[in-house]
């Protein structure tokens, strides 16, 4: 497919004061530090519109050459949960069993994380998210995806935002290697799958590890030149 260059005017941008905008910038802020990662999900249902309206969101993403290289893979029958809990956990046991190395083992102690997956079965909604080699333009043409992980990287913080912002937690997780996925999800094999993303409410009681809630500073994670 051969499309040529056609500009139009930039739509809906609409610029703030200098207050707002610091105002907003804040509130963001505020609003993404209150995001934790769960791994203690309820099974109470969550509507699939919620989840439908969030992943267009995650669609509006940057991405190379607006090849738009994902799909989301949503999975709320119980049966097919149950068979990624069973296959994701027999990578987990492979995991914890010595293939992830000592280092790797003890970085992760802190989050007290373990081969048992229980929230994959439990959570409403499970969301694989695959990265696209290749896919059909708008008229059927297979062409090739470029950037491809760091479009889907990007698609997948827009995601989590937007899960956030609809009042809903989320654990993005990632038992490797993850193949399995293609089979029981239906996706070409070529496709690769980045994440595995649990999606609910909190369980009553739920916790997360105090280690969690140790993020660096600015001075460490940005410089200004």
């Amino acid at each position: 497919m051969n499309v040529s260059y056609a500009p139009v005017p930039l739509p809906d941008y609409r610029e703030l004061p200098l207050e707002t905008m610091r105002a907003n910038a804040d509130a963001f802020y505020a609003e993404l530090r209150a995001r934790h990662t769960v791994r203690d999900f309820s099974s109470r249902p969550v509507p699939r519109d919620v989840i439908e309206t969030c992943i267009l969101a995650a669609g509006t993403a940057p991405n190379g050459a607006n090849h738009q290289p994902w799909h989301f893979a949503v999975i709320g029958d119980p049966t097919i949960k149950k068979k990624i809990r069973d296959a994701a956990e027999a990578e987990e046991r492979a995991f914890y069993a010595g293939r992830a190395g000592e280092e790797w083992l003890a970085a992760l102690a802190p989050l007290g994380t373990d081969e048992n997956k229980p929230f994959l079965e439990e959570a409403p909604w499970l969301i694989c998210i695959f990265g696209e080699r290749k896919s059909r333009s708008a008229d059927g043409v297979l062409r090739k995806n470029y950037y491809v992980p760091e479009s889907v990287s990007i698609a997948t913080g827009f995601l989590i935002a937007a899960l956030h912002r609809a009042g809903l937690v989320m654990l993005t997780h990632t038992p490797n290697p993850m193949s399995f996925l293609n089979q029981i999800c239906g996706r070409d094999p070529h496709d690769k799958p980045y994440i595995l993303m649990v999606v609910g409410y909190p369980k009553d009681g739920a916790t997360i590890p105090a280690h969690a809630l140790e993020k660096r500073p600015l001075k460490d994670i940005a410089t200004f030149l």
